[in-house]
């Protein structure tokens, strides 16, 4: 149990803050419906408890996917996240249906009413201030890597966007569903307004179906994602970096194979390289060190590096990919 308690200290903040705050947000909501009765309120409520769920799911598995080897599992346990965040979009695909269900009700018997309006008003004022709040956060463990220059001020928001797909998938998670959940408050906010001062009082229904319709979009792309991360998926760009880089030594002839699986947060390298058939065996071992010191000194989170040596076949295998921006 102490190392279970141990292991928490490694997984996402962003994703423990989430988990937090939509849990209060969601009691608010709550709390909000049963006097409104608003179906704009009840979709926004189903959304924030099921972030919720998932984000502490997201924090539970990031930190036990940190434990170490052991004799049983000495690949580690670096996919326990992606096992985990499978498990956790069931529960807001449930909660999508849900919503989607509830506002079709309501857009069949649409009736008008102005009574809590400012209760509404408020409620998803405060949900969208908090969950920007995440977002940032999110935003923040995205471009951690990144040049302080490049990620001042608003510039965060389009450097998270461009180095979305390359985050661990806790971090990916609370991005994708927070961007959702401040969309959907926003959505929220503007259809209860027009229900209230229009005589389309069917507007709250149609946002609780286009609310629901966002949640099943997450889900249908955490789950794609993270059933390759079961799978062992290749990161094709760090690939290209890494041979872009292995390349420059004078004494690598070639690349041969290069593989590098991510596995949750976790990179596994696995290369061979052509040499001269006269190198001698120090030399390798020199090499050796040398590509393993690259690779862990421009690139996080590699948990192991297997390297294999073959003689210079006069085939070229490795063509040096120029699109890629070099390992920061």
């Amino acid at each position: 149990m102490r190392e279970l308690f141990g292991l928490m200290k490694f997984g996402a903040k962003s994703a423990l803050w989430a988990a937090i705050i939509n849990t209060v947000l969601g009691i608010i909501k709550t709390a909000a419906y049963l006097i409104t009765g608003n179906v704009a309120m009840f979709a926004e409520m189903m959304h924030s408890f099921g972030d919720a769920a998932n984000q502490f799911f997201v924090f539970i598995g990031s930190g036990l996917s940190k434990k170490s080897p052991t004799e049983r599992f000495p690949g580690g346990f670096g996919r326990l996240v992606n096992l985990v965040l499978l498990g956790a979009v069931l529960i807001v695909g449930i909660l999508a249906y849900e919503t989607i269900i509830e506002g079709i009700h309501h857009i069949q018997s649409a009736t008008h009413s102005e009574d809590w309006f400012w209760l509404n008003v408020g409620v998803l004022g405060i949900a969208i201030v908090l969950e920007l709040f995440v977002l940032h956060k999110a935003m923040k463990e995205i471009t951690h890597n990144l040049p302080k220059e490049q990620t001042k001020g608003l510039k965060i928001v389009s450097a998270s966007f461009k180095n979305v797909k390359s985050a661990n998938p806790a971090t990916k998670l609370v991005f994708l569903e927070d961007m959702v959940a401040v969309s959907g408050a926003v959505l929220a906010l503007v259809a209860i307004v027009i229900a209230t001062y229009t005589p389309f009082h069917s507007a709250t229904g149609y946002a609780s179906v286009i609310i629901g319709l966002m949640l099943l979009v997450v889900v249908g792309r955490i789950f794609l994602d993270n059933s390759a991360g079961v799978l062992g998926v290749a990161d094709l760009d760090m690939q290209d970096r890494m041979g872009n880089e292995i390349m420059k030594h004078p004494k690598i002839n070639d690349i041969q194979d290069i593989d590098v699986i991510r596995e949750g947060d976790d990179l596994h390298v696995e290369l061979k390289v052509e040499v001269a058939p006269n190198m001698t065996i120090q030399e390798a071992d020199e090499i050796r060190e040398y590509i393993a010191s690259e690779i862990n000194k421009r690139v996080p989170n590699v948990t192991d590096i297997i390297i294999e040596f073959d003689q210079d076949d006069d085939i070229t295998h490795w063509k040096k990919v120029t699109t890629q921006k070099p390992v920061e």
